[in-house]
């Protein structure tokens, strides 16, 4: 296992560009299994999870060249499907929560398909019901094996027709929408998840030669056609990064100018950045976060203390809340951050407050960040990564902190971002990776 040293309290200043979106990537690579035509990917990330699941898709027959650093092309003529009955598919799909992704495409070019309970990061209940509910609306028919820990599903005759998701799932949806495209028929999806990465996936199945209409809301309507083609597709800077890298700034006091941020698809993210009183420059698809020494959280209009809460889109991501939490550390003033979806997702503020932060865990959903304004700093201490999200939140509390801080187990921030260690050495800070 690896960990970070890392000493804090040093200003960071330069140019970062966030890489190619993960869960973009989850929901694109696994879409390259609808066609046998190639297939071209451009802005690929270097992660962990990433380069799992285009392994998986080798594995299981797919030609798979790597044409540049960022760049792949997927030929997915002779997919076996004999290879899910395999102890090593069982293993590679189990260890990754992004490889549920495969099984729309599987089930309507193949019409069966089986996959493990998938993992991914420890962060509470991760149902998968909207999933498979969605297919057997489709007509397909799933059973779970509680021995073995497989969902088999069995899809040979897959039928357009309508539907009313029981929530907007983004992974959900996405599945479904790969299982419509070459099922017979019309399906109308009702409630559905329409992020821009979920729009940037219609996008480029209407490339390959489907009939989806509606994208971008959550009414979508499906034509189902006989067969895909091939195409190129460029993924959109992760937001994610986007938004650990404002808040990065803010508790450096740093001058970080984020290259290439995919501004028109951030949604509110950088309003709720600015509500915590960061400064943010639009430069063209640029985004420069000047250094401050002093920031403050605004309140409501009545005076109540400003929430911060996570909501489908165009509401907040999630996967942003942690970062939100750290960032608001050095404010003056006070937020509640609400995690609706994870239950988990919060309970790594133990580490933040053992490094002086004032935080007030209210229950496993909701937090309190009392601001320190700069009164005092964050010590540095050692820590261990739970998941991605979180790992990242702690690495930005690290590089703000007096002394020296060592995050171990992180092989789970590795997962979601890119040669994290050398870009930060880039704008300047002291962190070293030990094996």
């Amino acid at each position: 296992m690896s960990s970070f040293k890392i000493r804090g309290g040093k200003p960071l200043t330069g140019e970062i560009t966030p890489q190619g979106a993960k869960n973009e990537a989850l929901q694109i690579l696994s879409a390259t299994l609808l066609s046998e035509e190639p297939v071209t990917i451009h802005r690929v990330p270097n992660i962990v999870d990433v380069n799992r699941l285009i392994e998986l898709i080798s594995d299981m027959g797919a030609t798979v060249e790597k044409l540049d650093k960022e760049t792949y092309r997927f030929i997915c003529k002779d997919i076996d499907v004999h290879f899910l009955e395999s102890q090593e598919y069982t293993n590679k799909a189990a260890s990754l929560r992004g490889s549920i992704m495969i099984l729309g495409p599987l089930l309507a070019r193949y019409g069966k398909a089986k996959i493990p309970r998938p993992g991914g990061d420890k962060i509470g209940r991760r149902r998968l019901d909207t999933h498979f509910i969605g297919f057997q609306n489709l007509g397909a028919k799933f059973d779970y094996s509680k021995q073995e820990g497989f969902y088999r599903i069995d899809a040979s005759d897959l039928n357009g027709c309508y539907m009313h998701l029981d929530e907007a799932s983004v992974t959900g949806t996405a599945n479904i929408i790969m299982a419509a495209v070459l099922a017979k028929g019309k399906t109308t999806i009702y409630n559905a998840a329409c992020e821009p990465y979920l729009q940037q996936l219609c996008a480029m199945l209407n490339r390959m030669g489907a009939k989806i209409t509606g994208v971008g809301s959550n009414l979508l309507h499906i034509e189902g056609v006989e067969c895909l083609g091939g195409t190129e597709h460029t993924l959109l800077p992760d937001m994610i990064e986007v938004g650990s890298f404002i808040g990065l700034a803010a508790m450096t006091q740093s001058k970080i100018t984020i290259k290439d941020a995919g501004v028109a698809h951030l949604g509110l993210i950088p309003e709720v950045f600015k509500r915590l009183g960061i400064k943010l420059n639009i430069n063209g698809n640029d985004i420069v976060v000047p250094a401050q020494n002093h920031y403050e959280i605004e309140t409501f209009i009545d005076g109540s203390i400003m929430t911060v809460a996570d909501a489908p889109w165009p509401g907040f991501t999630p996967d942003l809340l942690s970062i939100v939490l750290v960032t608001a550390i050095q404010a003056k003033g006070t937020v509640l951050v609400h995690q609706k979806m994870f239950e988990s997702r919060l309970f790594f503020v133990d580490k933040l407050i053992d490094m002086g932060a004032q935080i007030i865990l209210c229950d496993p959903h909701r937090a309190t960040v009392i601001g320190l304004d700069r009164k005092q700093f964050l010590r540095g201490i050692t820590m261990s990564s739970p998941d991605i999200r979180a790992g990242v939140s702690l690495l930005i509390a690290a590089l703000s902190a007096e002394g020296e801080s060592t995050i171990l187990n992180v092989e789970q921030i590795d997962r979601g971002y890119q040669d994290i260690e050398d870009r930060l050495r880039a704008l300047g800070a002291d962190i070293q990776r030990v094996d």
